[in-house]
């Protein structure tokens, strides 16, 4: 089978805008998470969040080109130019039908979606942009990515929930691999920090109004973030022949569905997801130096993943470290996994694990080594990054060190 190459990567998230930015937070320790300023959050019980604030759309693109564009697109958009530039692609005449994107996204366009209903039910106007449908539209994203880098092969977007970047990252993976494609952008993206959306959260009961602590004793529930992350895949050999930067070898992929219950995760469902990726990747639990957790700070989250790990690890779950990085960029919902691959990226190239923030005392049921507090070095040749969704979707990557 081909082996497949990443060699480009970008980032924008609340630890900053560039891939730079993003891993330094992650080296660090840097939480993101602060206090919202959005329109009406004196009628949210939960008036925290991890936004991006650091990119401003204005000073990216144009008038014109902000018509048309969510924000969800723009964090899509600037996330896949970095990742393009780092990896040197040129996209030929040749390369186009060859090259391809894959976006996962579970929300897309709710800063359209939200300023539009109070436009029309709040200030009861009776008339919307002609172009609130390209900006909410779920393939904005692809579709506009596929536009900036003339790519003319498979371009589709991926919505599963907390799983949609896994999801995007590894069925593109999987097309270059088998010979479908030999570069593909993928990744995720999430604008989900607006009134209507933290309010609807809130019913589910799921959200912390004090920070986000996942496999923490005290932890009491999530905290949303935004943000975008693209990788460039390509066939090894070719990135190889053109002296591409390879930052790591996505190497496994794996998707279950916990058929059970729409918000309860199932342990079963998650180990079998990683058991497969391990299969995929053809490695062994003791191959992997880092897991990359979901970690929610939901307590049925938690000890539900920690449980899936010793199932499908055994005696190698002793021996791997594990940290949740939502603990400093939020949870990116359809973004997190994309997100989350600086961090295994980080791990595999520069042997640095980053931290889960905020933990104060662990959870006996959560009894991994979870990285608490502060980044530590260890040379890592195998990761995997996990993403467990709502409605019992799985989808595990693993990578290997370049």
């Amino acid at each position: 089978m081909r082996r497949v190459a990443v060699t480009g990567l970008g980032v924008v998230s609340a630890l900053g805008v560039g891939r730079e930015a993003h891993v330094a937070g992650l080296r660090e320790g840097r939480c993101g998470v602060g206090q919202l300023s959005i329109a009406n959050v004196d009628r949210l019980s939960v008036t925290i969040g991890a936004p991006a604030s650091g990119f401003v759309g204005e000073e990216r693109f144009g008038k014109s080109e902000l018509a048309l564009l969510d924000r969800t697109t723009q964090l899509a958009l600037t996330a896949a130019a970095e990742a393009v530039a780092q990896s040197g692609l040129e996209v030929d005449e040749a390369l186009a039908p060859r090259a391809g994107v894959a976006i996962g996204t579970a929300l897309t366009g709710m800063e359209t979606v939200d300023a539009n209903y109070r436009a029309v039910y709040e200030e009861k106007k009776n008339r919307v942009h002609p172009f609130v449908v390209p900006r909410l539209m779920t393939n904005a994203g692809a579709s506009q990515i596929s536009m900036a880098h003339g790519l003319t092969g498979p371009a589709w977007t991926v919505s599963t929930a907390c799983s949609s970047s896994n999801h995007a990252i590894g069925q593109a993976f999987h097309l270059i691999r088998s010979g479908g494609a030999d570069v593909m952008l993928a990744g995720g993206a999430e604008a989900p920090l607006v009134f209507g959306v933290i309010k609807a959260w809130e019913g589910l009961r799921v959200m912390s109004k004090d920070g986000c602590r996942p496999f923490c004793e005290t932890r009491n529930g999530m905290v949303q973030g935004e943000g975008a992350a693209v990788l460039v895949l390509e066939e090894w050999d070719r990135a190889a022949r053109r002296g591409a930067p390879i930052l790591a070898e996505l190497a496994g992929f794996s998707m279950t569905a916990d058929a059970g219950d729409i918000v309860t995760p199932s342990a079963e469902g998650a180990a079998r997801a990683i058991r497969g990726a391990l299969l995929d990747a053809r490695l062994a639990p003791e191959d992997v130096g880092y897991i990359n957790a979901h970690g929610t700070a939901t307590a049925a989250n938690d000890r539900t993943e920690c449980a899936a790990i010793r199932s499908a690890f055994g005696a190698a779950a002793e021996t791997v470290s594990v940290s949740s990085t939502k603990s400093m960029h939020g949870h990116c919902l359809g973004g997190a996994g994309a997100v989350e691959m600086a961090a295994v990226v980080l791990a595999l190239s520069e042997g640095v694990i980053a931290p889960t923030v905020g933990l104060v005392r662990q959870d006996p049921a959560c009894d991994l080594d979870v990285t608490p507090i502060t980044a530590r070095e260890r040379r890592v040749d195998a990761a995997l990054s996990n993403s467990f969704a709502f409605g019992g979707l799985n989808a595990v990557l693993a990578a290997r060190r370049a």
